[in-house]
């Protein structure tokens, strides 16, 4: 029996690498910082991401927060609605 093409029991020549072409990584920048060098590292990333952030004016936000409960209040009374269906249907069925 012959093996399939891209077998993992027999890898490929190229993907062979010589010991000496080989590189341990040292871990870069936090490699080097103690844990409290990696905590403040860690918390200025933090505050440079919140940075990125596109946060809404307060007309947006009222926006958002009024389609989010006219949505809630929607969707309570379709469940309220098929709840008491379905209390009548079993019911009618059981007795």
């Amino acid at each position: 029996m012959t093996d399939a093409v891209g077998s993992i029991d027999m890898p490929d020549a190229d993907d062979e690498a010589p010991e000496s072409k080989k590189k341990t990584r040292k871990g870069g920048k936090r490699g080097k910082k103690g844990p409290l060098g990696r905590l403040a590292l860690f918390y200025r990333q933090i505050v440079a991401e919140l940075r990125k952030v596109v946060w809404p004016t307060r007309s947006q936000l009222t926006t958002y927060t009024s389609v989010v409960i006219v949505f809630v209040v929607v969707m309570i009374g379709l469940v309220t609605v098929l709840d008491m269906g379905f209390a009548r249907v079993v019911k009618y069925v059981f007795g």
